[in-house]
């Protein structure tokens, strides 16, 4: 059963809501802040939560705008961008199936989340998730334990940034993309969920940068491309390697 909520009305109306899978059939669950549940708490989840889908290129939230929600990626990705007083914007991060977003001391949105390509997101009424999350002193575990990965993950990223090479950073995403959205077996498969101008933004290169850099390693053999937005991978290592990581994408010491 989908639960709509007055206060979601306006994403709502910008969003779609689905009904979407019970909580045990859920193909995020054991990835997502719910990982840790007993069936008596998904049942309390399931009488919070909602199901809404937008199109790629539609805003979700607006950087500043009431938060209403908080919740998890269920399908597609969004991307996560902060202005700057001159407006200028820069990409900051991306939003990936049993990624988490909203926090429950802050009720306004710290980042505009825009629809790369097509997302749903299960969303969890404020209100109740935080009280659930005061009574439930596990799921408030998991959450911690999401938000220090994403404090390592965002780490891990200004080195990308600062340190690594043109090649290397397109190398580190798109290895980081197949391992998040890649299907099962080998090779690896994925729809990038980025143009290449969003790339570049995303890396601080140009989009010249990011398609020569793409088109050198399809001709190493580390990747191969299929149209606009396919890619595949036969050896994950040896592109991690490019990248200059190791097996668990951490840059070596």
């Amino acid at each position: 059963m989908t639960h709509i909520d007055p206060s979601l009305a306006d994403l709502t109306r910008a969003g779609r809501t689905l009904a979407g899978p019970g909580c045990s059939q859920c193909p995020i669950r054991h990835r997502a802040i719910c990982a840790t549940c007993e069936d008596s708490e998904l049942d309390r989840l399931e009488g919070m939560k909602s199901y809404h889908t937008w199109r790629a290129g539609e805003t979700i939230v607006m950087e500043g705008a009431d938060l209403a929600f908080v919740g998890s990626v269920v399908s597609g990705c969004a991307t996560l961008t902060r202005s700057m007083e001159d407006g200028r914007m820069q990409m900051v991060g991306l939003l990936m199936p049993s990624d988490f977003i909203g926090r429950n001391d802050r009720a306004v949105a710290a980042y505009e989340v825009v629809a790369a390509t097509d997302v749903t997101f299960c969303m969890f009424r404020r209100a109740e998730f935080r009280q659930m999350m005061r009574e439930t002193p596990h799921v408030m575990e998991r959450m911690l334990e999401m938000s220090l990965d994403e404090l390592d993950a965002a780490r891990d990223w200004m080195i990308v940034l600062g340190r690594k090479t043109a090649r290397e950073k397109v190398a580190t995403l798109l290895a980081n993309i197949l391992r998040r959205v890649s299907t099962q077996g080998s090779p690896l498969h994925a729809q990038l969920p980025l143009t290449r101008d969003a790339m570049a933004t995303y890396l601080g290169l140009t989009i010249e940068t990011v398609s020569r850099q793409m088109t050198a390693l399809r001709k190493d053999g580390l990747i191969d491309l299929d149209g606009r937005r396919g890619i595949s991978c036969r050896d994950l290592s040896a592109l991690l390697a490019e990248a200059g990581d190791d097996e668990d994408g951490q840059s070596p010491a």
